[in-house]
This record gives structure tokens, sequence and C-alpha cells, in this order.
């Protein structure tokens, strides 16, 4: 299986899942880039995964679908106009001969959910390498509670998120603590990678662990408390 991110607007990412000449996309914001993609590769696109309802996260699906209508559309309730199968929390599916299950991970949205598919998790604007989304609806519960469920997972699985934001969220968590190293040495390889136009990732839950305050914070409040000034930075 390979995973290739199509890069969309200034930062997304629309992660497209291969098996053979087989693809699923997720989060595809924009339609034009996976269109071409999928023609300049000779694929069949047979699914579409949505995290949550937002704008740059499925712009693209409605025009992609007319262009394949065979594809499945799965994603939560709050895209249920975008869906032809509404997916939540504890819920398995299959794409590409794989099982797929299913995590909720609000905050950021209401209903955002996260796909596990074996060793990857594709988890929106729920987790960035070195951070989280802003949580837009004001329930910083949900957003910590995802946090913990992410915490859980196995250290070697890879993280998808939606946007390249590894940089800034390092240079903030530098700012904290300025005498880290291996925030220092993470944020250096960072640059040197964003400078040759690479992406940042995936990352790794175990990655994360060592270099996310977000999933270090202890409490609540703790994660309030960092969540604001991330905000503000």
């Amino acid at each position: 299986m390979i995973i290739h991110p199509i890069k969309s607007f200034s930062d997304n990412y629309i992660w497209c899942i291969q098996k053979e000449t087989e693809v699923v996309v997720v989060d595809p914001g924009q339609a034009g880039v996976v269109l071409d993609y999928l023609e300049e590769k000779q694929l069949r696109l047979t699914a579409i995964l949505l995290t949550h309802m937002h704008e740059d996260h499925i712009g693209g699906v409605r025009e992609i679908v007319a262009s394949h209508p065979e594809s499945v559309v799965y994603g939560p309730e709050e895209t249920k106009n975008f869906v032809n199968r509404i997916v939540k929390e504890g819920d398995t599916f299959h794409v590409l001969g794989q099982p797929v299950q299913v995590y909720a991970s609000g905050g950021h949205t209401h209903g955002h959910i996260s796909f596990l598919m074996g060793q990857h998790l594709f988890c929106g604007d729920a987790l960035f390498s070195a951070g989280c989304g802003r949580v837009f609806t004001g329930d910083y519960e949900a957003q910590f509670e995802s946090l913990q469920t992410f915490k859980r997972l196995d250290d070697a699985i890879h993280v998808y998120p939606g946007h390249e934001y590894t940089e800034t969220n390092l240079r903030f968590t530098s700012n904290i603590y300025p005498e880290n190293e291996k925030i220092y040495n993470s944020l250096k390889e960072v640059q040197e990678l964003r400078a040759k136009g690479h992406p940042t990732l995936p990352t790794t839950i175990g990655k994360e662990k060592a270099i996310n305050l977000f999933l270090q914070a202890e409490t609540l409040e703790d994660f309030i408390e960092l969540r604001n000034a991330r905000d503000q930075f």
C-alpha cells in the first residue's frame, strides 16, 4: 500500500491511499488536484473518507464524485450532504480490502472523526505534528479526550494530519522550552525538509508523545492553557 500526499491550497494535504491501481482519498478540499493525479497515474477511485465538515476538507467531493460515481463516500453525520455512508465511533468498514476503524475525535468540530487503517491514522484536523486543531466548538473537553484516545494507540502507528503545520507548532513549542534538545533537533530537521519543499508528514504516535505538548498535557486545565497560548502565538 502506498500513501501519497496531494498538496492543496496553501498547506492542506489530501491523502491518497493506493493499492495497485485502486485508490482512496482523504478530505479532498479541491477536486482539480485529485482528478489530475488520478488521470496522470491512471488510477481508479473507489472511496473518499471525510473527517469533518470544513470546506477545505470537503470542497472537492461533489466534482470528484461526478467524475467517479462508483466511489463510496464515508464521513460523519455533519457531512451527510456529501456522503452516501455515514459512519461513527466504533464503526468498522473495508476499503481496498483493509478494515478501517472509526474514532470520534471532536473538538475542532462537534462531529469530527478519524480513521485507523491498519497502522495508518488519518486524523484530519484533530491532531497535527507537534500540535492539534483549534477548538472552534469551544468543547475543550472533547478535544482533550480525543488526544487521550490517540495517546493510547500504538507508538508505531503512522499519523497523517490534514495540514502542514509542523514547523509553526515546533516554533511554538521551542518558545516554551527553548533549552529542550529534542525539540530543537526536531525543529531543525523540519526546517531542512521545508526548505527543500518536502512534507514533514507522516509522523508517528511515538514521536508525537515526545514532541507534542498537547498530547503531553495531563489535565484538561493544562490543555486549555496550552491551546489558548497556541491560538495567540
